[in-house]
């Protein structure tokens, strides 16, 4: 029997990248999973996956910098399928560049989606690991967030991203030693350079950056990354991997 049938996990950012991977890889181990993402159309493309290939898939359209959309994904999703047991803090957003040439726009952008996306997903979820971790098959309830490598190094041209991903690491540490006790483990899994959409958003300069810094590397797949999440999810209850790094091999950042 797969080792997480009976649970429901939830995964933001679910429609691309690194949150469809977990959310297909999640669902091979016998989770129901729920979808959560802006792009409702790229949803139902990664449910159908999963659907596919035997497994179940719930949509909860969101936007997860809004609280309000935020609460009622969740609340659909423990309404609908009976509990919560495992939610992956996915979504996210990259903006790098020279502060003296930043836009505060784009600050706000990293802060709304980084750092406010995270505490609305976990303040609206955590009653519900609570709650699931006291009857879960597994024994235990998990909160995993996708952090960075720039959440442990911060470099030149990425200040206001390696601050969200620093607290994030942060609140994740804060926060799991208030709910060990309650059989709820927290970590963080931070991935190095992926092979991912997240910056095609950048502008051309940085994008270009970002390029020669990673020219001749052979990038980690998103796939890559849910193998991480998904091992640190399926380890006995006794068991709590709390920060992964999970770089490409040539990377040295």
């Amino acid at each position: 029997m797969p080792s997480l049938t009976g649970s429901v996990a939830l995964v933001t950012g679910a429609s691309s990248g690194i949150g469809a991977a977990s959310a297909v890889a999640l669902a091979a181990e016998g989770a129901r999973v729920v979808l959560v993402a802006r792009r409702e159309d790229r949803l139902r493309d990664v449910a159908s996956a999963i659907t596919a290939a035997g497994g179940s898939a719930l949509i909860a359209p969101a936007d997860v910098a809004d609280p309000g959309q935020v609460s009622a994904a969740v609340r659909r999703a423990a309404e609908e399928l009976g509990r919560l047991d495992i939610v992956v803090n996915n979504a996210g957003l990259m903006r790098m560049g020279p502060a003296l040439q930043a836009s505060l726009d784009d600050w706000n952008a990293l802060l709304a989606v980084n750092i406010q996306g995270v505490l609305n997903v976990t303040h609206a979820a955590l009653p519900h690991l609570v709650d699931a971790a006291t009857d879960s098959p597994r024994g235990v309830a998990d909160l995993v967030t996708v952090s960075s490598t720039a959440g442990w190094v911060a470099r030149p041209g990425t200040a206001v991203y390696s601050m969200t991903k620093f607290g994030a690491n942060a609140f994740s540490e804060g926060l799991r030693q208030e709910v060990l006790g309650k059989r709820v483990r927290v970590g963080v899994v931070g991935p190095g350079t992926v092979d991912t959409e997240i910056g095609d958003s950048l502008p051309p300069d940085a994008r270009a950056a970002l390029e020669r810094n990673t020219a001749g590397m052979e990038k980690l797949r998103s796939e890559d990354v849910a193998d991480a999440i998904t091992y640190m999810v399926t380890r006995p209850r006794r068991v709590a991997i709390n920060h992964m790094l999970v770089r490409a091999a040539e990377q040295t950042w």
